[in-house]
């Protein structure tokens, strides 16, 4: 996969979630981010994964109750 191919697909996984969460549904958007993490680990890119991590967290604290 190349560069622009990533970018495209780490773009979709990023705009399905916020639309999600957009109709709040938060849980359904955690797990779309989830498997974008899961997409960028596999392909190597760690810092994308880590961006990943940082939104799931971000998304989470609705359902953590904080």
């Amino acid at each position: 996969m190349d560069a622009a191919e990533k970018g495209q697909r780490y773009a979709k996984v990023f705009r399905r979630a916020g639309n999600f969460l957009s109709k709040g549904n938060v849980a359904r958007a955690v797990e779309i981010l989830k498997e974008g993490q899961a997409l960028a680990e596999k392909s190597g890119d760690i810092a994308m994964a880590g961006r990943y991590a940082a939104e799931i967290e971000r998304a989470a604290k609705p359902l953590a109750g904080e």
